[in-house]
């Protein structure tokens, strides 16, 4: 197979269509996908090398796969990581996170984490990582002295996802990354809003980046799939050794799927912030709509880190209808453009209910201390006109009274 990898003059719109194409002898334009579980060895000694590691080729797709690994060279180009950094896909990006913080930290272990955080993460780093004698605290992610505070002989790892799910919290991956580095703890970095095409965590001082591809990446709606981003010294210690035995594996298909979202996931993701940029400036002048944020729009809070650190604000706008739970249903169920749904980064418009849906399982304290309130979606804007996305907003305003 002849490998056309792409060179480091490529620009990221190159990288996301050419990056980590291989071409069998047949020379398709697409990249093939290859359905298979095993593979066959020429002799018993080469089954024995690779098992060994002294011989390059592939053994069982749980461990890896042709297209699997064109997916990851080509998330790894495109996320610009510095010499030595590998990628690894797995399922679901709930599976990238749970290898990256309990296939690296042992019982005894400490890790400080965000406090904002998807229901799902919130689970792994509150009730499971306990459960196997990690230690784990919960600090407002904004707050640097609550990140110093927090940090214990053992902390091994920090965690956190910036912008936040759902309230678009921006943490300090700057100061975060230096006050790890200083207590010898890794950063650990969910970067699944911002999207490779609109932060770049390693140039910020993150040491592990995490993804769900079902997102952005897919950006259709259409298959489920993570990566995990580190150095090879990290896959070699630990999570390589828990990847290849705990089977969190991406199958092939949902690789090639991924492969083909990323060739157009720079046109996307930015033709969709333009949109969410238009909605935020719409919702800020309706009735009845209050809380409206966007990073970086002047009136959020952190607006001015947001765009220290990305080069753009996002496809997620967060607002709050004002009336309570029972309005904000009305206003939900008289949308007939953007769907309720709880995925995000797609196509298609997706309003999310984040009370009753992604973060349901946290107490009802917890949620109000986040800012989650029963008035408050989380919108996720696709790729259909703006204006007719307005004026979907505004019939259902009416509509919901």
């Amino acid at each position: 197979m002849s490998d056309e990898s792409n060179p480091k003059s490529w620009r990221p719109r190159t990288r996301a269509v050419r990056g980590g194409t291989w071409r069998s002898a047949s020379g398709e334009t697409s990249e093939a996908m290859f359905v298979t579980s095993g593979f066959a060895y020429p002799d018993a000694g080469s089954a024995e090398r690779r098992f060994k590691n002294e011989e390059p080729g592939y053994i069982y797709s749980r461990f890896s796969n042709p297209t699997v690994a064109m997916f990851e060279e080509r998330l790894r180009l495109l996320e610009d990581a510095p010499e030595g950094v590998e990628c690894r896909a797995t399922a679901t990006g709930l599976a990238a996170i749970n290898a990256s913080i309990i296939g690296h930290l042992s019982a005894g272990d400490h890790v400080v984490s965000a406090r904002a955080l998807f229901g799902g993460c919130r689970y792994i780093v509150e009730e499971l990582a306990p459960r196997l004698g990690i230690a784990s605290t919960l600090i407002d992610g904004r707050d640097l002295k609550a990140w110093e505070a927090a940090v214990r002989p053992n902390t091994k790892a920090f965690f956190l996802e910036t912008p936040s799910n759902p309230t678009l919290e921006i943490c300090d991956l700057r100061a975060i990354s230096a006050l790890a580095r200083s207590v010898g703890a890794l950063l650990i970095v969910d970067n699944v809003f911002a999207s490779p095409v609109f932060q770049k965590p390693f140039a910020l001082g993150a040491d592990i980046v995490v993804y769900s591809a079902t997102k952005h990446m897919d950006g259709q709606g259409r298959v489920l799939g993570g990566a995990i981003l580190a150095h090879k010294d990290l896959f070699a210690d630990r999570l390589g050794v828990f990847l290849r035995n705990t089977g969190p594996t991406l199958s092939p298909f949902n690789a090639w799927v991924l492969l083909k979202g990323l060739e157009t996931i720079d046109l996307r993701v930015k033709a969709q912030a333009a949109g969410a940029e238009a909605l935020m400036g719409f919702l800020k002048g309706q009735k009845g709509v209050s809380n409206a944020r966007y990073p970086f729009d002047a009136g959020h809070p952190q607006a001015a880190l947001a765009k220290s650190q990305m080069s753009g604000g996002g496809t997620i706008v967060t607002f709050d209808i004002d009336g309570g739970r029972d309005r904000a249903f009305r206003f939900a169920d008289a949308l007939e453009l953007i769907d309720i749904s709880n995925n995000l980064g797609d196509a298609k418009s997706l309003l999310t209910h984040p009370d009753t849906t992604t973060h349901a399982r946290l107490p009802e304290v917890e949620r109000r201390m986040l800012g989650i309130t029963e008035g408050m979606f989380r919108l996720s804007v696709g790729l259909e006109d703006p204006e007719d996305l307005m004026d979907d907003i505004a019939r259902a305003l009416k509509a919901a009274g």
